[in-house]
């Protein structure tokens, strides 16, 4: 980590909103994109041509310096289609003359057109689209030889409905089916529902070794790339029983089924006994819990010589499509969406949220071109079931996108994710069946989280947020990324209702899930969300999206848990701090305090109805008094919070080893040694607080008899004064009795309660 590395977030005050003036005094049209910065660009939209001599050509486009082409046309007649829109920044045209040449190839010119960029029109949405129209070609010699091109050309802004699916200026190293992988796309995840079989029992098994007649069986599910299995019945016979639930994850429209084998281990080895086929489309679907019918489905294998199936058995099962549940795809801390998997089950949404992507400034060099460090970034943000992913600017460590995109939301206790890649597969590399690239993965160069409910409603939030990867030679910035964000609200009501409502669906309380389920099917959630945006154009790599949704979080950390427990020590400081003021003021350090404390606590005791509303009205004018110095930022990634900054190497040498583990010999046995120390210290505690807890126990267990007498006449002697003296005094008595002056107590002595309790016995003698 550098040490002029800033971290800190920073407001920034970009040119953006509707109808503002620029600082060159020109008036910003106003348009529904007013969280970006207005980008003009000079558009040209190529259909066809036609009456040209060649039947293979492209079109290529020059403007100063930049060049770009169409795809090859193979038509074999002399009308070629080609339906492409190119876009040129207006702030980087290097040219006065846009030039559009039909070419057979790289050398031969059939014709061309040129348009002047001081007469071509602008077009402002949501005016209509232009008409395109036919323009004649020339030849070289500029004479008219009947071939023409049709096309449309305009000036434009980033909010023109062309502008995602356009080939850019500032990616001219992508070209043909490579400039795909560089456009802007907003992808939807698939609706997840999970999918509950309960296996009751199995009957008239037949299994293959004919004497076998206590066979060790389990059951196998699988559904698409996924499986699951049961534990081995306990029952070692032909008829085994289970009552276990095996939960699957499921894709809406439900086009796979479920297939179930019955195995027997035998040894080493496995044999499958018989086959089941479920159709999801016939499984009922529930959103509450409820009966699920139980029923029997038949069991098959295939016949000696490969025929059809032969009767193997049958199976009692309850399956069902349980819609009720939120599939937690992402960890439940950063989730960006609880409502069910059911839609039947959604509420209306309660607001809008709106991201503009203005520009990254101070990217770290990624890979090299042609010798020298170069980046090609890209951004990519969910919130709920949408991605969106900005276009990838070529060869730039500052690149500006000035794209805004638009969520509806339905909880405002969420949080949105936006992260920085370097896009390393320009030269475009296909995925396998999983979603995985075969070469190289994108590199993160960072990522963010916004939570909705640190936001006010209907304020645009401006700022450059710092790009920080935490990697095993330490924390890095990677750069910032200036977003713009609002949070507008169609219903205050609604929304302030939502905080009275549980935070996941019904029905993870009334059929609550197990930790280990949860997580099991976590990772099932997102291998089929790899697969799905895996197989999309232009791709979500399988990198991109476990990075998105913080896949492994989970793992072992050193850092990350001396983080959480300085979290824990900051919360109970306030406690130990409390207690630290109430010890000066036993030791009479302010007399003025103390005295004062005397007669709070007789206010306490004679006017006890008083305290309460005193103590709420206490907070209410302490939560408005503090409005004023609310915090103005969104939180960000903190690296002192998270002791990024502090970690040694051996500590994220550790933390980014996989599982199983790749090291070996003497530094596996000091990381060993040394979580074998904090185990021994977290012992320590968790053997003193069960010794405390024992002594509570042991006040009236007579485990030491005179201990148990002398709490027991206590106790008598204690009910005898309060019943003959007034509560009231008793309190104010103790109360001044602790808060006596120092000349009537001997310090650093323990007091007699304290030393009766630590003569308690406990179990502790017991253990070995």
């Amino acid at each position: 980590m550098s040490e002029n590395d800033d971290f800190s977030l920073r407001e920034t005050c970009p040119n953006i909103g509707g109808g503002r003036s620029n600082s060159g005094g020109e008036m910003v049209t106003s348009s529904s994109f007013d969280l970006v910065e207005r980008m003009t660009f000079l558009y040209i939209r190529i259909l066809r041509a036609q009456a040209l001599p060649s039947n293979e050509s492209f079109i290529e486009i020059t403007i100063g310096n930049y060049k770009g082409r169409t795809k090859q046309s193979t038509n074999p007649n002399a009308s070629p289609e080609f339906h492409e829109v190119f876009a040129f920044n207006k702030d980087r045209l290097q040219g006065n003359v846009l030039e559009v040449a039909v070419k057979a190839n790289e050398e031969e010119t059939i014709g061309k057109c040129k348009f002047e960029v001081a007469e071509i029109p602008t077009r402002v949405p949501p005016d209509s689209p232009l008409a395109p129209q036919w323009y004649r070609l020339e030849d070289g010699n500029g004479n008219r030889f009947g071939g023409e091109v049709m096309l449309s050309v305009w000036m434009g802004t980033q909010a023109d409905e062309v502008f995602p699916e356009a080939w850019h200026s500032d990616s001219v190293t992508v070209n043909g089916e490579n400039a795909v992988i560089a456009r802007s796309k907003v992808y939807l995840s698939p609706r997840l529902w999970y999918l509950r079989v309960n296996v009751i029992e199995a009957q008239d098994l037949v299994p293959l070794q004919g004497n076998r007649t206590n066979p060790e069986v389990f059951v196998k599910g699988s559904l698409g790339n996924i499986a699951v299995r049961s534990n081995v019945s306990q029952t070692r016979t032909l008829s085994p029983v289970w009552n276990e639930d095996l939960m699957l994850v499921a894709v809406e429209p439900f086009e796979d089924s479920l297939i179930l084998s019955l195995v027997d281990k035998v040894g080493q080895r496995e044999e499958v006994l018989g086959k089941c086929e479920i159709n999801l489309s016939q499984v009922e679907r529930r959103v509450l819990p409820g009966p699920v019918p139980a029923l029997w489905y038949n069991l098959e294998r295939t016949g000696e010589e490969g025929g059809g199936g032969v009767f193997a058995g049958r199976i009692h099962l309850r399956v069902s499509l349980d819609g009720g549940y939120h599939v937690l795809d992402e960890t439940i801390q950063y989730s960006s969406d609880y409502r069910a998997s059911a839609k039947t089950l959604w509420t209306q949404a309660i607001g809008v949220l709106e991201l503009g992507v203005i520009s990254a400034s101070g990217l770290m060099p990624m890979k090299s071109r042609d010798g020298r460090g170069t980046t090609d970034a890209y951004c990519v943000a969910k919130y709920g079931r949408k991605w969106v992913r900005t276009r990838t600017i070529v060869d730039t460590f500052s690149p500006k996108w000035n794209e805004q995109y638009t969520w509806e939301v339905y909880d405002p206790c969420t949080v949105i994710t936006v992260a920085v890649f370097d896009n390393v597969n320009m030269m475009l590399v296909p995925e396998n069946n999983n979603g995985r690239r075969s070469g190289p993965v994108d590199s993160r160069i960072g990522k963010i989280r916004i939570r909705l409910s640190t936001l006010e409603t209907d304020r645009i939030y401006t700022h450059s947020y710092p790009l920080i990867v935490l990697k095993p030679d330490g924390v890095k910035k990677m750069g910032e990324i200036q977003l713009a964000v609002r949070f507008s609200s169609t219903s205050t009501i609604d929304m302030l209702q939502k905080y009275s409502e549980p935070l996941l669906p019904k029905m993870h309380y009334l059929m609550p899930l197990s930790l280990r389920q949860l997580e099991g099917l976590r990772y099932q959630a997102n291998l089929i969300l790899c697969m799905k945006l895996g197989r999309t154009e232009p791709p979500l790599g399988r990198d991109v999206i476990e990075y998105m949704l913080d896949f492994g979080h989970n793992s072992w950390s050193i850092r990350r848990g001396r983080a959480n427990f300085a979290r824990l020590v900051g919360f109970f400081s306030a406690f130990c701090d409390s207690w630290t003021w109430f010890d000066s003021v036993c030791k009479w350090k302010s007399p003025v305090t103390t005295i004062l404390a005397h007669f709070i606590f007789l206010f306490i005791v004679f006017l006890p109805k008083h305290c309460v509303t005193s103590l709420l009205l206490y907070c209410f004018v302490i939560g408005f008094y503090r409005y004023r110095l609310r915090p103005r930022h969104p939180p960000h990634m903190d690296i002192k919070l998270s002791q990024a900054d502090s970690a040694s190497h051996d500590d994220l040498d550790e933390e980014f080893d996989g599982v199983p583990t790749t090291k070996s010999g003497d530094l596996l046995k000091s990381r060993y040694d040394r979580l074998r120390d904090i185990a021994r210290r977290m012992m320590m505690v968790l053997g003193d607080l069960a010794t405390q807890g024992e002594r509570v126990k042991n006040l009236l267990s007579w485990r030491d008899p005179r201990a148990t007498f002398l709490f027991s006449t206590f106790c008598l002697a204690a009910c005898g004064v309060i019943f003959l003296v007034s509560m009231k005094l008793l309190m104010t008595l103790l109360a001044f009795y602790v808060m006596r002056h120092p000349r009537l107590r001997v310090f650093d002595i323990p007091s007699i309660p304290q030393n009766f309790f630590r003569r308690l016995p406990s179990r502790a003698d017991s253990m070995l």
